[in-house]
């Protein structure tokens, strides 16, 4: 059985450092000359990897600010809180007998913000050969944003990068998995190192590809001559045991329409950071 569930990766710098270990097997894929498809050199990668990819945004002609208010989010949200006061819209039953005179109630807008919690998110890294560049850029720009509006609403966010496929070797289907930290809760948060990690085709075609070139020649070997294997779901399981209740994201898939545009992606972006309770939409 070769060993396809490597360690959890828990730092960026500990990703970059195993991905830039040499290969274990000649012409390893993260290597390869050609770069069209790839979407950079391993050199062009290995400096993005480093200094983050804000040129993303300067592409799409946009600002981390300006799609955040393309995707109509603020920095507070406004919620009905209620209000006791002697006169009001309806009785509380307990403070009228008790003989409270502020017995009525009524609700009243207040502008919060929701602070103090971590919000933990996968993000799965691989996806199929045929995906485009451009579903790429607009799924992880999307993604981005809506993380740094979280960010900004006071919460603590935790960003890893998963890898997770299925590999034939000796008659059977073997799950590989491998999981690295982007952004820890509580350190300074690096946007271009985000939409790098979750937008750029390089961080699967160049470093994914170089994590798993320099693992053991019988594993590298299996993984180069299988493409890398079929692309699968990541579980919440693939994680460290100490994190609990993640957000596992679906991997991209070339029959996803949501990410053909920006404006769609951001639209189902917003739509389902709402459902989990992080924005008001």
């Amino acid at each position: 059985m070769l060993p396809v569930h490597l360690e959890p990766m828990l730092s960026w710098h500990e990703f970059i450092e195993t991905a830039v270990a040499p290969p274990s097997i000649k012409h390893a894929s993260s290597r390869r000359p050609e770069s069209h498809w790839n979407g950079a050199t391993w050199e062009e990668a290995l400096q993005l990897a480093v200094d983050g990819w804000p040129i993303a945004l300067e592409e799409a002609d946009v600002t981390v600010e300006e799609l955040r208010a393309g995707a109509g989010l603020g920095h507070v949200v406004t919620e009905l809180e209620p209000a006791w006061d002697v006169t009001g819209s309806e009785v509380d039953i307990a403070a009228y007998l008790s003989g409270v005179p502020e017995c009525m109630v009524d609700a009243v807008p207040r502008q919060v913000s929701r602070r103090g919690k971590v919000v933990t998110f996968l993000i799965p890294a691989a996806y199929s050969h045929v995906i485009d560049h451009d579903v790429i850029i607009n799924r992880g720009l999307a993604l981005a944003t809506l993380c740094t509006a979280i960010i900004d609403a006071g919460h603590s966010v935790e960003i890893w990068s998963g890898w997770a496929t299925t590999l034939p070797t000796s008659g059977a289907l073997l799950r590989t998995r491998a999981v690295a930290r982007v952004i820890a809760a509580g350190e300074p948060f690096d946007v271009g190192r985000l939409i790098f990690a979750v937008a750029h085709p390089a961080m699967l075609r160049r470093l994914w590809f170089g994590v798993w070139d320099r693992q053991p020649q019988k594993v590298a070997a299996a993984m180069d001559a299988e493409n890398y294997g079929q692309v699968g779901e990541c579980h919440a399981g693939d994680l460290p045991p100490d994190i609990t209740e993640p957000y596992v994201f679906p991997y991209l898939t070339h029959e996803d329409r949501q990410w053909d545009d920006l404006d769609s992606a951001l639209t189902w972006s917003r739509r389902m950071f709402g459902e989990l309770g992080l924005i008001q939409h």
